[in-house]
């Protein structure tokens, strides 16, 4: 086995594009000898150049000493004949698999017999490079995230021929240079782009049943569900050209799991140029800045009366309303369900659907409510409610009626899809957790959020939705399912 703390360790990494130049700077900042080329002419050079002005920047900032130091032990390379002493290869090139089989195999002539040959890539499969080289047990997926010397993680991909120690050399490697090292199956995604199969694609759905719309559903995601970003603000970031070519290459790869099911409501967009902020238009208008539609000011008029379910008689106390023990006449009705829609609760509370609202309970109502309203709740009743709800200050947004709301249905198909992620076996259920919190930035990962508001709760949430829509995208995972019912941690491994 290779040994990634040994002082004398060379390194090479094969692309000077964004990527390359990130690696290559991590690896010499742990003081390994690193080795760069690119086929291209000047790219290396270039890359070189990019990389001493980041140390440059670095240490203005106070966050390093000495940059020359550091940019000395990086070395442009001529052709690949001169990353014969190399014990590790990474290579960064354009994402084509026949690519990056002709790298590795012509680095197979060149490197010693025990040197690793490590792949960056994001979507193909690692043993698929592999199966074609004459000693595949080397080959192995070392997957960073842009920009690589920000974003501490790297997933290190055991394909299905990769021998032991060449990952676990590359796992010791990562902690030397300060990443947190994710082990992982040679699955489609890997874990973060596999796990990031719900937050976009559910919100989408959404929007594409008329629930709400996606400055609503930002607004409920960041401000009530606690993620940094709404789902239609990080497509418009990312573009969506490139998070809808992903959704379609997941879809297909898993042979149309319906989890994974891309929007129909994304390609027009492609096709008219509405990207995101590269082309200054998305889902949002940035001229110069993101423009979110403004929220309209919440109605006056509260209502005379009302009646509530038990979650909600606290917080409608707290506002000054004195819920009736039964429903008259003419009171608005408050509900809570977890996964049915308000029509649903009504109906199924005996109450009368034309006066009835729902708030959902998942998240608290501290910072933000969400009020959905059946098909036939009259507009009045609707408005009294908002504007009891918005009295105290705290943002109201009124949705369509949906199972499970916003919020509830988006972290459920999170959840959902990291128990599948777990069922699989693709990682350990801590080192799942890990990787999403690290790599897209959750509030918590798959599994601790499940944890942190009720897996029971969660299992409630997908049951409802899948007998409402008879789907299997909403089927339970069974890892979520024997969890919930034992009573057990989303986060307890198999024995």
């Amino acid at each position: 086995m290779l040994d990634a703390s040994r002082s004398d360790l060379v390194a090479g990494v094969a692309g000077c594009g964004t990527m390359g130049r990130g690696i290559a700077q991590v690896l010499a900042q742990c003081g390994v000898r690193t080795l760069i080329y690119d086929a291209q002419a000047g790219a290396a050079e270039r890359g070189l150049d990019s990389i001493a002005q980041a140390l440059t920047r670095l240490a203005e900032k106070g966050r390093l000493d000495d940059p020359q130091a550091i940019k000395g032990r990086i070395e442009v390379v001529p052709g690949l004949q001169a990353l014969a002493p190399c014990h590790v290869v990474i290579e960064a090139i354009v994402e084509d698999l026949s690519a990056k089989r002709t790298l590795f195999s012509e680095l197979e002539t060149i490197v010693g017999d025990e040197c690793i040959l490590a792949s960056n890539t994001s979507s193909l499969s690692v043993t698929a490079m592999a199966a074609t080289c004459k000693n595949p047990g080397r080959v192995a997926g070392y997957h960073f995230f842009n920009p690589v010397p920000v974003m501490k993680i790297v997933e290190v991909v055991d394909g299905v021929l990769t021998q032991p120690w060449a990952t676990d050399a590359l796992t010791q490697l990562a902690k030397r240079f300060g990443h947190t090292p994710i082990r992982c199956k040679d699955t489609p995604g890997f874990v973060v782009n596999h796990a990031g199969r719900a937050f976009v694609p559910e919100a989408l759905r959404i929007l594409s049943e008329g629930i709400a719309e996606p400055a609503t559903i930002d607004r409920i995601l960041v401000d009530a569900a606690g993620f940094r970003i709404g789902p239609f603000g990080l497509m418009d970031l990312v573009g969506l050209d490139v998070n809808h070519a992903v959704m379609k290459s997941m879809y297909l790869q898993y042979f149309e799991e319906p989890k994974y099911k891309p929007s129909h409501i994304v390609e027009p967009r492609v096709a008219a140029g509405l990207l995101g902020r590269k082309t200054k238009r998305g889902w949002y208008e940035y001229t110069p800045d993101m423009q979110m539609p403004p929220e309209p000011p919440a109605p006056k008029s509260k209502p005379a009366s009302v009646w509530a379910a038990p979650e909600l008689k606290e917080l409608l106390i707290g506002l000054g309303a004195r819920p009736e023990p039964k429903p008259s006449a003419d009171s608005v009705c408050f509900v809570a369900p977890l996964g049915l829609d308000a029509s649903a609760a009504a109906l199924e509370q005996g109450l009368d659907p034309a006066r009835t609202v729902a708030v959902d309970p998942i998240f608290g109502f501290a910072k933000r409510r969400t009020l959905m309203a059946t098909p036939i709740t009259r507009r009045q009743a609707r408005d009294a409610a908002h504007a009891l709800l918005a009295s105290d200050g705290v943002p109201v947004s009124v949705i369509n009626d949906s199972p499970g709301f916003v919020a509830q249905r988006v972290v459920a198909h999170i959840v959902n899809v990291g128990c599948d992620i777990a069922q699989m076996r693709i990682a350990a259920p801590e080192d799942l957790d890990r990787a999403v919190s690290l790599g897209l930035g959750y509030p918590k990962g798959p599994l601790a959020m499940g944890d942190a508001l009720g897996a029971k709760k969660i299992l409630t949430i997908l049951r409802a939705m899948h007998e409402l829509y008879q789907e299997p995208r909403y089927r339970p995972s069974p890892w979520l399912r024997r969890r919930a019912e034992l009573g057990v941690s989303l986060l307890t491994p198999e024995n």
